[in-house]
């Protein structure tokens, strides 16, 4: 292991997580990308599908142990809250329930149908006051901005009696939900520029190039653009709700990330506008009278959080920065990355 602040600060910001596992942000802390892994269940049809995510939930049924369900207005949890009648279903609710209002319309529709018993977590600035510190502290490293709201979340069910925490995370990956990074067989140079979070170079006095990672994947002057969605993108959220959870010392479960399509991705479903035609033909046998809503990420307001925030001021940034030109994701990440270097190497700021 070795330590590399400088390294660590442009993965972060690159990637939303320290890809290379050998290199931290200080002595003594490590941060760890281990992901669990266990044999795929392989699926063709929606029926599938269904019959997969069954069996795992039985399988937790009988394990013993109370659950409950993190219950969102979209289609992978309200396909799971269909297993899980008379479950606790936990939703997030912000900023007084003003932000998303359709979104929770949809999670009290999904609970009364099967028969949940709908809780709301309700989230706002003191949530990422309360809960950002343990959770950067058990990564050892600055953090994606759901995993606040998370450890909230899962404390809450925690004290509910809740012991193992149902999410729908993994169904994006396995089934073609990322339908911009989709949309279109990329250029090498083409997909970085797109997928990088933040350039480091437009923020960091001492940048470090990430092009290293793109470069595994390259195809000539293509990429292979689905394999790196596969492994990157997939072990970044996996450490998003890992670290969350873990630092709740909560456990949680996946019924989508063992499954595994046994044939190629439709892409021109996905890129005629039929993103995870699978789990929508699956939503639509589980609630047959409601609209297929469109996909939306987990909501956080960062744009509201960050709405005047003047940007980064450490020694480590750039000066001068235009926060205009910034989304608030990328707000986020600044605001955090520099949160977490002043928790170990205190400025005046």
């Amino acid at each position: 292991m070795s330590v590399d602040k400088n390294y660590c600060m442009s993965s972060y910001l690159a990637f939303r997580y320290i890809e290379d596992e050998s290199k931290d942000f200080y002595k003594g802390m490590h941060h760890s990308n281990t992901m669990s892994k266990e044999e795929p269940i392989y699926v063709r049809t929606a029926r599938d599908i269904d019959q997969a995510i069954s069996m795992q939930m039985t399988d937790i049924r009988r394990g013993g142990g109370k659950p409950g369900i993190f219950l969102s207005g979209g289609m992978d949890s309200a396909i799971l809250a269909s297993y899980m009648g008379g479950c606790d279903a936990y939703t997030f609710r912000f900023l007084g329930g003003s932000f998303q209002k359709e979104e929770l319309a949809r999670a009290e529709y999904y609970a009364d149908r099967y028969g949940l018993r709908l809780h709301y977590v309700d989230i706002d600035w003191n949530t990422v006051e309360k809960y950002l510190d343990p959770v950067m502290r058990h990564k050892c490293a600055p953090v994606h901005s759901i995993e606040p709201q998370l450890m909230q979340g899962a404390l809450q069910a925690k004290a509910d009696g809740v012991e193992t925490m149902i999410i729908g995370d993994g169904s994006d990956y396995v089934f073609g939900g990322m339908d911009q990074l989709l949309s279109q067989d990329w250029t090498f140079d083409a997909f970085m520029k797109r997928y990088i979070y933040i350039q480091p170079a437009d923020v960091l006095r001492e940048p470090v190039d990430m092009s290293y990672l793109f470069e595994r994947y390259r195809q000539g002057d293509k990429i292979d653009f689905l394999r790196f969605m596969e492994v990157v993108a997939t072990e970044e959220s996996y450490f998003s709700y890992s670290n969350a959870f873990a630092t709740a010392e909560m456990p949680y479960f996946d019924p989508y990330a063992r499954l595994k399509m046994a044939e190629p991705l439709d892409l021109v479903r996905v890129r005629s506008g039929e993103s995870k035609y699978l789990i929508r033909e699956l939503f639509s046998t589980k609630y047959p009278d409601v609209e297929v809503p469109n996909k939306l990420p987990m909501p956080r307001p960062v744009d509201a959080y960050f709405a005047d925030w003047q940007g980064a001021r450490r020694h480590e940034f750039k000066s001068g920065l235009d926060m205009a030109r910034f989304t608030g994701n990328q707000k986020w990440q600044l605001y955090c990355l520099e949160r977490f270097l002043e928790m170990h190497e205190p400025e005046t700021v």
